[in-house]
């Protein structure tokens, strides 16, 4: 993974307002985009599986947060982690956080 894939990855955690990178076929993704969607429809979700670096965008957040699996959710900037993670917070936590912004 290049210095490049990590600075486009910090452009996206940082830039976005929600950034989920995810999964097709990942229920844990699905719960956590299902999620996101009810509080948030503009949000960023990258699906790692159907790009070509995925895994280098995949290595890089794991460099960043030390999280290696998906779902690995940000929102303003900030490092949720997976889908317990984004679930334990519920509806209104999410909403806040948005709002933040």
């Amino acid at each position: 993974m290049s210095q490049q894939t990590i600075a486009h990855v910090e452009n996206l955690i940082n830039t976005k307002t929600v950034f989920v990178a995810s999964k097709t076929y990942c229920p844990y993704c699905t719960a956590a985009k299902k999620l996101v969607n009810e509080v948030y429809p503009e949000a960023f979700i990258l699906e790692l599986d159907k790009i070509e670096d995925g895994d280098d965008i995949q290595n890089a957040l794991a460099k960043i947060t030390g999280q290696r699996t998906v779902p690995n959710i940000f929102i303003n900037g900030k490092h949720i982690g997976g889908n317990s993670d984004l679930q334990a917070l519920g509806k209104d936590q999410i909403k806040s956080l948005i709002a933040k912004a």
